[in-house]
């Protein structure tokens, strides 16, 4: 089991299911827990009678809603503490000091820090990290309208104080270029569709895909969005 931690005060449930379609239609099992305070998944996510805590299938995406601790997942699944979650990937969306700690994060394969530049966004998801005490290497997602050096010098300043190390590679989404409206019409329709997206936002998509699934070949990959894209 991988864990990938996507950590910030932005909304990131819908690119989070999109990497997680790529993995899917790559044989592999994906578990996305939505421990966030806004619960969006709880939301897009379709699901007949949602309770306080509660799995459901969205596209052969396992989505854990309302847990706040990787022990309540186990009791749930009928697992022992010291037994393993039987997933090739479990994603975790962490917006909490709080659950940042109870899930363990500063132990996980990979964890993205996702922001936009507005200040609630940055200095909110900062936050997060507040009450880290050994330093956790993480790698930047930028939303961002346009490739900016001094917004990123800007992020640099305000996280000078927490215990981050970024990676040296930045991963930029773009905003305003209709994605939003793709984005939000797949909510309507209950569907995982990354044809209508941008084409920075699927090299985006493409470039983490990578990473989680520790570089695999990018022609591939290609192959694979190409497949999502027809819908096959």
């Amino acid at each position: 089991m991988k864990k990938i931690g996507f950590i910030g005060a932005y909304d990131k449930t819908d690119f989070i299911l999109y990497i997680a379609k790529f993995l899917i239609t790559m044989g592999k099992t994906v578990l996305f827990i939505d421990t966030t305070i806004t619960q969006k998944a709880k939301y897009v996510v379709p699901v007949i009678n949602p309770t306080t805590t509660y799995f459901t299938e969205f596209e052969s995406i396992d989505v854990a809603v309302g847990f706040k601790k990787l022990e309540e997942i186990k009791e749930y699944l009928g697992l022992e503490n010291d037994e393993k979650i039987n997933y090739d990937y479990v994603f975790i969306d962490v917006d909490s000091p709080e659950v940042f700690n109870n899930f363990k994060m500063t132990e996980a394969n990979l964890n993205y820090f996702v922001t936009s530049f507005d200040l609630y966004s940055l200095k909110k998801g900062l936050e997060i990290l507040s009450g880290v005490e050994t330093t956790t290497k993480m790698k930047k997602v930028l939303f961002s309208k346009e490739i900016n050096q001094d917004d990123d010098e800007y992020l640099n300043f305000l996280s000078l104080r927490y215990k981050i190390e970024w990676d040296k590679d930045r991963i930029y989404f773009p905003l305003e270029q209709g994605d939003q409206s793709v984005i939000i019409e797949n909510q309507r329709v209950a569907k995982i569709k990354i044809r209508n997206l941008s084409n920075q936002y699927k090299d985006s998509l493409l470039t983490m895909v990578s990473q989680i699934s520790e570089n695999q070949d990018y022609g591939e990959l290609k192959k694979i969005m190409r497949s999502i894209e027809k819908g096959v």
